[in-house]
């Protein structure tokens, strides 16, 4: 996947395999700028008009959806594939009433009559715990947990396969992520829906997922369950995430930072994308790209030393 800016073509996706199961969670965690958001937009073929996907594909059910055309892909976003976008204070038209808005979706993919529709918007409101009275209200009127909340409603309107959850959490205080988090995991059990959750937050994606794809720099570095992710594992980078985020359990202590910063993509390094700042690092590393191979069963990494990993 590339991005055209003016600097030059920015390499921003790459080598990037991920399989989706039905009613399986799968995470896609790792720093911003990783390139999360950008394989998300991917999927839905929502990439901006700099973006362009040059090889490889978007499949779903053995369909290429990434290569069809626009009244094709109208029949499968929301029907079979839904977003909750990035930024629920922002996502919502603030002159409109969030039921219609919710009922749009509804009504421009499907044949639904406009009572149906309207229905329909007001049980899914009940479903995301927010009264059906709030159908009429505008967006300014909604707290940030309730305009997340609307948002998941939107989502789910036309009872979708898949659902991409983009950052659901951003923005919001601690009690309403944990409030936000046990809905959308009480929701995609229910109706047995297969979930991409994009976060950077690692404690999201330990109480929502079964796999776990850690991105760097456009690559995926190391993709399994979230048991070995989590307890075993096998890239420094995952290593350094892990490490770097805050145990309320243990003694007071300083959080370990990861030093310095992802590579400028547009000059793409010639070895391993993390090695500048590894502290693993060889020779081989800067020289040689490491490939994604698998370390025991169902657990890969893109490191030349993943076997002697240890957290």
């Amino acid at each position: 996947m590339y991005f055209e800016t003016k600097q030059g073509m920015v390499h921003a996706v790459d080598d990037v395999s991920i399989n989706l199961d039905q009613g399986q969670v799968i995470g896609l965690a790792g720093e911003s700028g990783s390139g999360k958001s950008s394989i998300a937009l991917a999927v839905l073929s929502l990439l901006p008009s700099n973006g362009k996907l040059l090889n490889g594909g978007v499949f779903l059910d053995d369909q290429e959806i990434s290569k069809m055309p626009e009244n094709r892909l109208r029949e499968i976003r929301w029907k079979k594939i839904s977003l909750i976008s990035q930024g629920a204070m922002n996502a919502l038209n603030p002159v409109f009433r969030v039921g219609d808005q919710i009922k749009e979706a509804i009504t421009a993919h499907s044949d639904a009559s406009d009572v149906a529709a309207k229905s329909k918007v007001k049980q899914l409101l009940v479903d995301v715990g927010i009264s059906p009275d709030r159908y009429t209200s505008f967006p300014h009127e909604l707290s940030g947990g309730m305009k997340q909340r609307a948002m998941i409603a939107m989502a789910l309107a036309l009872d979708p396969e898949v659902v991409i959850a983009d950052e659901p959490t951003t923005a919001l205080d601690v009690i309403m992520q944990a409030q936000i988090l046990l809905l959308l995991r009480d929701l995609q059990k229910a109706k047995k829906m297969a979930m991409i959750l994009i976060t950077h937050d690692l404690s999201l994606v330990a109480e929502m997922c079964n796999t776990v794809a850690i991105i760097y720099a456009g690559q995926v570095v190391e993709y399994g369950s979230a048991s070995k992710i989590f307890h075993n594992p096998k890239h420094p980078y995952t290593i350094g995430l892990i490490k770097a985020f805050p145990n309320i359990e243990a003694p007071k202590s300083k959080l370990v930072s990861i030093p310095g910063a992802p590579p400028d993509l547009i000059r793409v390094p010639v070895g391993c994308r993390f090695a500048e700042r590894c502290p693993f690092a060889t020779s081989k590393c800067t020289a040689e790209m490491p490939s994604l191979r698998e370390i025991e069963p169902g657990h890969t990494s893109r490191c030349w030393y993943a076997e002697d990993m240890h957290l």
